[in-house]
């Protein structure tokens, strides 16, 4: 077997470095050019944007302008969610002496099927006292027709307020009345001194009989914008939780005539209209003067949203 020459032994150990020094250059240049490009990439996402990047940062933008807006709502959602529980807890208080029904009440096959266990004597005292609430709830409605009667003979002479201040009213509309009712934020019981009619902002709000403008209240707060109008006779008819005012003081109105619109105060609940009937600095309830004005039918339904509706919108 020939062996190789010294020559050709070192020319091929020259040849086997030259090739590592070869694949190491080749190595550092792979790490240089990913370097680079990752520095540039860096660079170039740094100062320029891509157009769906651009998009995403104008909607994130949006959404920081919108959230303290977004957060106001919600807390005022919330407050509005609670407020509609504590109005439905009060409503089923005064009705059946128990709280409202859950969002999430049990299916009709749990009602049946516990049902089964109760005893005769539970279906005898749940009717008992069903019964006697509505005798309770019947009084009431009596008192008041025996008032409204008493009202009209002994004041033969006087014309009150029998129009209804705001149009196509409905029994639905009819909110709390006068007396002792939960406040909407306080959650406290105070004194109401008119009745809540429910309506759209900027619906119109109409004189309850003729009369002159004694009194224009401007406020943000408590009961808002008010109208206060004297119509004779000692009777004095307010307007409250105004949107916009279009009479003045000393303004002669007639019965019907458009004083202003419905908006909401900061105090309160919701857009409605507080409406109260006062005779020689007595507070009346606005509910008896409504008679003249709905059907028989649509009256009675009025006086018994009146007296059982527990919490105010003021």
């Amino acid at each position: 077997m020939r062996k190789s020459s010294p020559k050709a032994e070192v020319a091929m150990k020259n040849k086997r470095n030259r090739f590592g020094r070869l694949l190491w250059k080749a190595f550092w240049y792979g790490i240089a050019t990913v370097s680079l490009s990752i520095v540039f990439y860096g660079l170039t996402a740094l100062f320029f944007s891509t157009p769906e990047e651009k998009r995403l940062i104008r909607e994130n933008r949006m959404y920081r302008d919108l959230y303290p807006d977004l957060l106001d709502k919600e807390r005022l959602l919330g407050d509005v969610v609670e407020g509609l529980q504590e109005k439905d807890n009060n409503l089923y208080r005064g009705l059946f002496y128990t709280e409202a029904p859950a969002p999430d009440p049990l299916t009709a096959a749990d009602v049946i099927a516990d049902s089964d266990t109760l005893s005769d004597n539970f279906y005898l005292s749940y009717s008992a006292s069903k019964s006697e609430t509505a005798m309770k709830m019947a009084s009431r409605v009596e008192e008041n027709f025996r008032e409204i009667f008493e009202t009209l003979v002994q004041r033969r002479d006087t014309v009150p307020p029998l129009t209804l201040p705001i149009g196509n009213m409905s029994y639905i509309r009819t909110g709390a009345s006068v007396g002792m009712k939960v406040h909407p934020f306080m959650k406290v019981e105070m004194r109401h001194d008119g009745i809540d009619l429910v309506a759209r902002p900027g619906e119109p709000v109409y004189a309850a009989a003729a009369g002159t403008v004694v009194s224009v209240e401007r406020s943000a707060g408590g009961l808002g914008n008010v109208v206060e109008i004297s119509h004779g006779n000692g009777f004095v008819t307010r307007y409250a939780c105004l949107s916009d005012v279009s009479v003045s003081r000393g303004n002669r109105v007639k019965a019907g005539k458009q004083i202003g619109t419905v908006g909401i105060s900061r105090g309160s609940f919701a857009p409605h209209l507080h409406y109260e009937v006062r005779c020689k600095g007595k507070v009346l309830d606005p509910v008896h003067h409504f008679f003249a004005s709905a059907t028989p039918a649509e009256y009675a339904n009025m006086l018994f949203m009146s007296v059982s509706t527990g919490q105010s919108m003021d």
